[in-house]
């Protein structure tokens, strides 16, 4: 059977979330490093990304402690129940993209939780690495929209929880 490219972004995306948590986390600031630059330009001039609305969601988050920052990331993947999470939710997918781009940027600023030195990729997380290197932009694009649109939580916020 033969398969297209983007045939295979769902199987990508499935393999992404079989990872462990830390790994997705690790994949995602890996991507960050050997994509960011022509990646996220994309985020900021779609139509329907709202910087503000995600620079005050990442503000939230580095006000946090470095170890609540981490636990933010996970809580996201893992679609933990949190206010942080569910606003999260409510954001656009391009939104999300760019969330997830001033975390990683972040990171290399020292404003949130860095990645540990000589951190290293698991094989599959290493396997499915090069797999998106090999994508063409529109279909990176897909695959990471499809990554962050799930993430967060979707419950409701309960009276008192504001």
């Amino acid at each position: 059977m033969t398969y297209t490219t983007s045939d295979l972004l769902p199987e990508y995306v499935q393999n992404f979330q079989n990872l462990e948590v830390d790994q997705q986390l690790a994949l995602f600031y890996f991507i960050y490093q050997e994509m960011g630059d022509s990646i996220t330009p994309a985020a900021p001039a779609a139509s329907t990304v709202s910087p503000a609305i995600a620079e005050g969601l990442f503000n939230q988050v580095k006000d946090l402690s470095h170890e609540e920052q981490l636990q933010l990331q996970r809580d996201l993947i893992e679609r933990k129940n949190t206010q942080l999470t569910r606003e999260y939710s409510a954001l656009s997918d391009t939104t999300k993209l760019l969330f997830w781009y001033l975390l990683a940027q972040g990171m290399d600023e020292g404003s949130v939780t860095p990645m540990p030195e000589n951190y290293q990729l698991s094989a599959p997380a290493e396997e499915l690495f090069g797999q998106i290197k090999a994508l063409d932009f529109q279909q990176q694009m897909t695959f990471f929209r499809d990554l962050v649109s799930p993430m967060g939580s979707s419950a409701e916020i309960k009276p008192g929880e504001i």
